[in-house]
């Protein structure tokens, strides 16, 4: 799922001009003369993006700054749904995550195509320290998107069964997500889990409930 996302391209950084261009040089002061001469903030690239997806996706952290303090939306949806948070999980970013994350980015909202979240994209991609800041901001642990997998389904059928998915697992249970819940053919994460052989998934699955 993580494919879903498309960074712009060298040849569309290339084309970038004005905020576009500051934000993905990382040059908040290009961006603070821009936005004082009248640049529109919110303005967006052909692919959707604004200057703060762009800053997002090319790490440039003195940008978000710039941008978030003039005031851009931290919760905007780029032209394939993705918000700078989800972005940022993606590509297992914890500095750029923890940064919007205390700018006021939301851990919460529903994103990309597959109507999921944040915190299902990075128990996909096996981002542990990303799942880890997620649940404390508050993530919806137990959002169903639209292929009806949640992060913890999502963490099994998409996961390789390692340690990396397997400690995501073991978060996702220790903050309490709902093992009850089922995919579309109604099989649990415990069910799929032991359909793949994943021993230690299996034990975490199993153990009582956290108090």
């Amino acid at each position: 799922m993580a494919g879903a996302q498309v960074p712009p391209s060298a040849e569309e950084i290339a084309r970038y001009t004005g905020l576009h261009a500051a934000a993905a040089q990382g040059d908040a002061g290009a961006i603070r003369a821009l936005l004082s001469a009248g640049a529109r903030l919110e303005v967006r690239d052909e692919a959707g993006r604004t200057p703060l997806h762009v800053a997002t996706y090319a790490r440039q952290r003195e940008a978000i700054r710039a941008l978030i303090a003039a005031g851009a939306d931290a919760n905007a949806l780029e032209g394939r749904r993705y918000d700078p948070v989800t972005i940022a999980s993606v590509a297992g970013d914890e500095e750029t995550l923890a940064l919007l994350l205390v700018l006021g980015a939301s851990a919460r909202n529903v994103t990309s195509p597959y109507d999921g979240t944040a915190l299902i994209a990075a128990a996909h991609a096996g981002h542990v320290g990303i799942v880890r800041q997620l649940i404390a901001a508050g993530a919806p642990l137990d959002h169903v998107n639209n292929l009806h997998w949640t992060a913890l389904i999502e963490a099994v059928v998409l996961g390789d069964g390692g340690e990396r998915h397997t400690e995501i697992v073991r978060l996702l249970v220790a903050a309490g997500a709902n093992r009850a819940l089922t995919d579309r053919n109604g099989r649990t994460a415990l069910d799929l889990a032991r359909g793949r052989g994943y021993g230690a998934m299996v034990r975490l699955l199993q153990a009582p409930p956290p108090r």
